[in-house]
């Protein structure tokens, strides 16, 4: 039993859940995965399914799984951060990895900081922008941020040096930036070990609110201890073992009972020579300001244009969305939809739909195009932004009447082979999926520029059948810019960004 310490079931743990969360993202294209097993982790968020409550006042059916980390927190604190969230072990390891420091260099870097409040004041504007409607946890949410980060960015590279060329290489709008900010977060912790966890997730403040509740904590014996500090050299949390142990900020890695010469720490229930715990360490000033800075953010992002004041043709959504208004308060921003697109047309927004609706799925169909029958991505949002559908109901198949429109065709006849330059092309009807399709052709005799006439099929739209899957924009010739794109005018899920006549 000479290995079976509790550093070492930390790590085979923590190897496991690390494991099991790429296993998860990397497989999540294949058509046998169930939703649920891939949005796994988004499900068991806390903070996701407190911020997803407060905007829409629903729980989304998966999310109650939340309620596992949030009661295991209350019963032995923050053990989530350093035993099962991804993110914190990816930051852990990369910490470990790259630095090599004497050990009175890791009682200084892994002391407390002020800096470590930042998060709380973080958590508190999500919160705030929360109560009022706008849902930005996925901007900072870390199962969020390292699914988007792996979905768009680690996974395309990947596949870029993979030695399977017969794999279409995904693309992503956006992907350098989102790359650039998860490597930027790896590497800060070149300079302060587990940076993102101990100064920015607002995941693991909330976490550490719960834990002031704690039942079980680390506690440490005052008769015990003689301060050498050797507690602190593999802390994770920056929690101050050797004083007065900061509670919120422990990760409950074992590591300092573990490297007490003296036995001073243990885990349980308190006794009579534990020390007191420090109170959480916020100011309260700060705080107040952070919640006025969140009031008044919030109707400047509501006053601009965006897909929601003003529908916007670029900023079609996936098949199963719901009204962009209550999309935008589910919405995680956490491109499980994306990973799982067979054609990759499902890519991160920028700011087409303004600032709410950044890194949210918008479909590009220049990238790619919604295939027909498949209905993948409406099976694994994990809050309900987009409600699960089956091929039938996408479809229209009986015993549904009518079909899930994402938008509406347009031709440009300015640039349409047949419409512009008397030159033959089939294409678009040829692709069009629908049944009857929705693109037909008018036969007429057109006259050439040397006098002789010819008969040409000009290719029409009928706009009742169209459902806006893209793919004639997706396979047209004219390549730069498509002779027919794809509107969001039409969909299914707006009441409002309907054409106003009928032919």
């Amino acid at each position: 039993m000479k290995y079976l310490t509790l550093r070492n079931i930390r790590r085979i743990y923590s190897v496991f859940f690390l494991g099991l969360f790429v296993l998860l993202v990397a497989m999540s294209d294949f058509r046998n995965m169930k939703g649920y097993e891939v949005s796994l982790f988004l499900e068991l968020d806390p903070l996701v399914s407190l911020t997803t409550f407060l905007t829409s006042w629903t729980v989304y059916k998966g999310l109650a799984l939340s309620l596992v980390i949030i009661m295991g927190t209350v019963l032995v604190g923050r053990i989530f951060c350093s035993w099962i969230c991804p993110m914190g072990i990816l930051n852990q390891w990369t910490s470990h990895l790259f630095n090599r420091r004497r050990p009175v260099d890791d009682y200084g870097i892994n002391a407390y900081r002020p800096l470590y409040r930042m998060k709380y004041y973080i958590f508190t504007a999500l919160i705030v922008l929360a109560l009022f409607g706008s849902l930005q946890v996925g901007l900072f949410d870390p199962m969020a941020f390292i699914t988007r980060s792996f979905a768009t960015s680690l996974f395309p590279a990947i596949n870029y040096w993979g030695t399977d060329l017969y794999i279409r290489q995904p693309l992503f709008h956006g992907g350098v930036l989102i790359a650039l900010i998860f490597l930027g977060v790896l590497f800060a912790n070149r300079f302060l070990s587990r940076f993102w966890c101990r100064a920015l997730c607002p995941l693991g403040a909330f976490l550490g609110l719960l834990s002031g509740f704690s039942l079980l904590r680390i506690r440490r014996d005052v008769e015990k201890c003689t301060d050498c500090q050797k507690c602190l050299r593999y802390c994770h949390g920056g929690c101050d073992p050797h004083a007065e142990l900061r509670i919120t900020e422990c990760h409950v890695c074992m590591n300092c009972i573990e490297d007490c010469p003296e036995g001073a720490i243990h885990f349980g229930l308190p006794r009579g020579t534990s020390s007191m715990h420090a109170p959480l360490d916020v100011n309260r000033r700060r705080l107040i300001e952070t919640a006025v800075a969140g009031i008044i953010l919030f109707p400047m992002m509501r006053s601009v244009v965006n897909a929601k004041s003003v529908p916007q043709e670029g900023v079609v959504r996936p098949p199963g969305s719901i009204e962009e208004g209550d999309f935008l308060r589910r919405c995680i921003k956490c491109g499980e939809c994306m990973r799982v697109c067979p054609t990759n047309v499902i890519q991160p927004a920028l700011l087409e739909g303004g600032f709410e609706g950044l890194w949210t799925p918008i479909l590009i169909n220049k990238i790619g195009y919604c295939e027909f029958n498949c209905v993948l991505c409406s099976q694994v949002c994990p809050t309900g932004a987009i409600v699960p559908l089956t091929v039938e109901k996408k479809v229209g198949r009986p015993p549904f009447k009518k079909p899930v429109r994402i938008g509406t065709a347009f031709y440009d006849r300015g640039r349409c082979l047949p419409w512009a330059m008397n030159t033959e092309c089939i294409v678009c009807e040829e692709v069009c999926p629908t049944s009857p399709k929705a693109i037909w052709f008018e036969t007429t005799e057109v006259k050439l520029h040397d006098g002789r006439t010819r008969s040409l099929k000009l290719p029409r739209l009928d706009p009742a059948i169209c459902v806006g899957c893209g793919i004639c924009e997706n396979k047209c010739p004219v390549h730069d810019r498509p002779a027919i794109r794809v509107s969001s005018i039409g969909e299914s899920r707006s009441p409002s960004n309907q054409m106003i006549l009928e032919g």
